[in-house]
């Protein structure tokens, strides 16, 4: 099989998404599929990528890369065009980043003053780029012979069904997956929890329990609710104590201002950014995104495939892969911080963290949030495009 994966920037470094893409290609090749990357910008640093648009790390506009792709697909023949932008001539379309609609009305829902949700959701698309994506988006769906979604959640496929109301038949619900990582290097680990416990003004005695918190956008994954949730956790009693690590390249001079004018400032510390997210997850305890919006995070699963049990809301496709009250929690809204800090309070508890790890070990979650299992799924989809299109 000869498949083209269609994604912007060649460039690994730029987020989860293209990461995402350059693991699916690893493993695609793997198992056999002859794969490309199809970019408009980055660099060919393997044979597997193909940059239709220049060495640049400029931006180019979608119109641009669509007829340099055209131009490629009328001299290359591929048996299945998978595209991460919304490309009409693709048999298969995989948005990352959920719908268009459905982000900006929940980037607005992440502020909370009431002017400013109502300001971001008129603005939401003063954005030219993401106007004429969303436009092609919404026409794409609308075609009779539209590519087939391959939504990363049931989250995702709800998404296309209200606001494009796409048929069943048209989506494919495939699971993200992600690249499972070696066992984590344990003189790094060691030093950074003897970091946190010392910036913490902790001892291992104490017991602290250690929620963890990653990610880059703080505003729209929910850290401000987080340390709201905190605020209640800290006045209740626990069986151990609770501390907040946080990391991520978003500045936290707001939030700590805030954990300061709760008076937990003791209750938290602040990371940076994490270049090893592993030696991270190794020595927390709990993994916990409150996001206002999240296709399927990856930081969920890579916390479920470190056998940490995770907490996280409605509004995270993620959550389909793990069974609440038994792997972790899960609450409706961002913004119920008294579930929040309920959920996290029944976590203070060495058995029933003990009790989740067993169980997200007994269920092999690992495997079932692996990029292979993502990748077993979506050949099953190639495959059926592939016989329906030679029985027509």
């Amino acid at each position: 099989m000869k498949l083209a994966i269609i994604t912007e920037r060649a460039n690994i470094t730029l987020g989860g998404a293209e990461k995402s893409v350059f693991e699916l290609a690893a493993r695609m090749a793997l198992l056999g599929v002859d794969v490309k990357i199809l970019a408009a910008t980055g660099t060919e640093s393997s044979h597997r990528v193909k940059i239709l648009c220049g060495d640049t790390e400029k931006r180019v506009s979608f119109k641009t890369f669509g007829n340099a792709l055209r131009s490629h697909l009328a001299e290359e023949h591929y048996d299945i065009i998978h595209s991460v932008l919304p490309f009409d001539f693709a048999d298969v379309y995989q948005p990352r980043g959920g719908s268009y609609p459905e982000a900006a009305i929940r980037n607005a829902a992440s502020y909370n003053n009431p002017a400013a949700r109502f300001f971001k959701l008129i603005t939401s698309f003063a954005n030219i780029r993401r106007t004429i994506l969303a436009h092609c988006e919404k026409k794409m769906c609308k075609k009779e012979n539209a590519p087939i979604v391959a939504a990363l959640s049931e989250y995702v496929k709800s998404q296309f069904k209200i606001h494009y109301n796409m048929p069943d038949e048209k989506i494919r619900v495939i699971p993200n997956g992600i690249k499972l990582s070696p066992n984590p290097d344990k003189i790094r680990s060691d030093k950074l929890r003897s970091a946190i416990l010392s910036s913490l003004n902790l001892k291992e005695a104490d017991e602290p329990v250690f929620f963890f918190f990653a990610a880059h956008n703080f505003r729209l994954k929910g850290l401000g609710p987080l340390i709201r949730a905190m605020k209640i956790l800290s006045e209740k009693l626990t069986k151990r104590p609770p501390y907040l690590v946080v990391a991520g390249k978003g500045s936290p001079s707001d939030y700590r201002r805030l954990a300061r004018r709760l008076k937990i400032e003791n209750r938290l510390i602040f990371l940076g950014p994490a270049p090893h997210i592993q030696s991270a997850l190794d020595v927390i305890d709990i993994a916990v995104l409150p996001t206002y919006y999240d296709p399927s995070s990856r930081f969920i699963l890579e916390s479920l495939a470190a056998g940490k049990p995770v907490i996280t809301t409605r509004y995270n496709g993620a959550a389909d892969l793990f069974t609440a009250d038994r792997h972790g929690k899960i609450y409706d809204s961002p913004d119920d911080i008294d579930s929040l800090a309920e959920a996290m309070r029944y976590f203070c508890s060495t058995e029933n963290i003990s009790a989740a790890k067993k169980a997200i070990e007994n269920d092999d979650i690992k495997t079932k949030v692996s990029i292979e299992t993502h990748c077993a799924k979506l050949l099953d989809l190639y495959n059926t495009i592939i016989k329906n299109r030679t029985q027509k």
